[in-house]
């Protein structure tokens, strides 16, 4: 009997499993309810209208039914019935529009063609879905990280107001699908990688040597993704002219204290490689419909020139916004963006570390408090990955000849004519001192102080002047204008070098 009993357990629990796996929706399903759910969301949200951020805007959720028959609200649709959940749907119409991104060209992009799925590198269980015209990552994100990302929204705001051109991830829009008893909450960024240019090397870069290699599994992929122990053994760093270097460090530094700010850490920098003497370029399938618009400070070249101040994007359409460098013989594309920010350093998180460092150093691990992994991450990508191009003996030997000479002996001019203006305003004041200093001197009592000069006295004074200054030898070094002449004759010549 318990033989029966436990068959017909056995047999009710495959049954319930196969229920259950029934009703859950497909891979295929899901996608079309994200696609529609984002479609509907923006679509109604043009209704609205427009005007400035508040804080309550970003705790806002709304939410909808969208049965798969259809509403006087919703429209009808072949996909299981769903409920859809907009996260501060105005604050990110705001940051759409502050990256010019127009909701049709945002709706064509999500909506038009099926999303792409993408493999995930990571260790965590996110899903990635890449629109077809190479613009937008879907990424899949826990409560937590949900959760996060809209307490982030305020900071995140301001930081984007006062610098858009970042290599922070740009949220889009931050959406919820529950279909079939799933629950998948979606958030929608820019593409660090574009798909129709070759990457012949991935990294993703911690700053870290803790596990920090990529697996057997990994490497045995068509595109595999390194990580930091890979990155020392098959490259010797990248190297960048000097001013795209500071650029380049400038904006990370940045990026990296606001990340220490929000308490952010266990963030990437995903680095691509496009080796440009290998394979000519090729946009591959970039729609060209949409090679017009692009969104703004969206590619890595656009990211780091902070100074730059031009309203339209200067992606360049045969290099895709990569950035310059060069590796030993070979000239490369550098694209890259930092990822996996919505890692707070939360209870779990020092437990984690203080775990592992148990075991190993705790320095080399990856989770670390937010200030040491910033300064750890910086001086890796500073040091190890990024180095200044320095320019050849001969070429910088030329310039010097050139250029740098003429502008030093220019300046030497300059500084030697500022200086003897100083030294002249310096001998008038001495000179000015010493004449206050006769005239008001115990030593003298026979002269008449100064301001009883009568105006025939001065004249008398100006006659023994001029007379005295024709009896003066030539070699003489006292100025023919000076007053204290005749004045002075009692005075020794060392005395009077002594006040000069």
């Amino acid at each position: 009997m318990s033989a029966t009993t436990a068959e017909s357990l056995e047999t009710g629990t495959k049954l319930s499993k196969l229920s259950k796996d029934h009703k859950k929706p497909t891979a295929a399903a899901l996608k079309g309810a994200i696609q529609l759910g984002i479609g509907y969301a923006v679509g109604n949200l043009s209704s609205k209208p427009d005007r400035d951020v508040l804080m309550q805007d970003f705790s806002v959720v709304e939410s909808v039914f969208l049965p798969s028959e259809g509403s006087n609200l919703t429209p009808a649709h072949h996909f299981p019935d769903f409920r859809l959940k907009t996260y501060a749907p105005l604050a990110f119409r705001y940051f759409r529009e502050l990256f010019g991104i127009k909701p049709d060209d945002y709706l064509y992009s999500i909506c038009k063609e099926p999303l792409i799925e993408l493999s995930n590198p990571g260790a965590s269980s996110s899903w990635f879905y890449l629109t077809s015209d190479d613009e937008f990552i879907i990424k899949t994100v826990q409560h937590k990280e949900a959760e996060f990302l809209q307490k982030l929204l305020p900071g995140y705001y301001m930081n984007l107001n006062q610098n858009p051109r970042t290599l922070l991830p740009k949220f889009y829009g931050l959406y919820c699908i529950q279909c079939g008893g799933v629950t998948v909450r979606v958030v929608v960024m820019n593409n660090v990688l574009p798909r129709a240019m070759k990457m012949h090397y991935k990294y993703d870069l911690k700053g870290s040597s803790y596990k920090r290699r990529a697996s057997r599994k990994e490497r045995g992929k068509s595109s595999p993704t390194f990580k930091d122990l890979d990155f020392q053994e098959m490259h010797e760093g990248l190297y960048f002219d000097p001013d795209t270097y500071n650029a380049l460090m400038k904006t990370l530094q940045r990026d990296c204290r606001v990340l220490e700010s929000f308490k952010i850490m266990d963030y990437s920098l995903l680095l691509g490689i496009h080796v440009l003497d290998r394979k000519p370029l090729s946009r591959g399938s970039r729609c060209d419909s949409r090679r017009g618009q692009k969104v703004l400070y969206s590619t890595a070249l656009e990211s780091i020139q902070g100074t730059v101040k031009d309203p339209e994007p200067v992606a360049d359409d045969e290099t895709m916004g990569g950035i310059p460098a060069k590796h030993k013989d070979e000239n490369l594309l550098i694209f890259l963006g930092i990822i996996d920010i919505l890692q707070s350093y939360r209870f779990i998180k020092k437990v984690e570390h203080s775990w592992k460092a148990l075991v190993h150093d705790g320095d080399t691990v990856s989770v670390h408090r937010p200030s040491f992994y910033a300064d750890r991450f910086l001086k890796f990508m500073g040091s190890t990955v990024f180095k200044k191009l320095h320019p050849l003996r001969g070429a910088s030997s030329k310039r010097k000849r050139g250029s740098v000479y003429p502008g030093r002996s220019a300046s030497q001019e300059f500084l030697s004519q500022h200086k003897e203006e100083k030294k002249e305003e310096k001998k008038t004041q001495s000179m000015d001192n010493l004449d206050a200093n006769f005239y008001s001197s115990s030593e003298q009592p026979d002269l008449v102080p100064k301001p009883t000069v009568s105006f025939e006295c001065a004249m008398n004074i100006e006659e023994d002047l001029d007379n005295s200054e024709k009896r003066r030898d030539s070699n003489s070094t006292v100025a023919l204008d000076d007053p204290l002449a005749s004045l002075s004759r009692s005075k020794s010549e060392t005395e009077l070098d002594v006040y000069l």
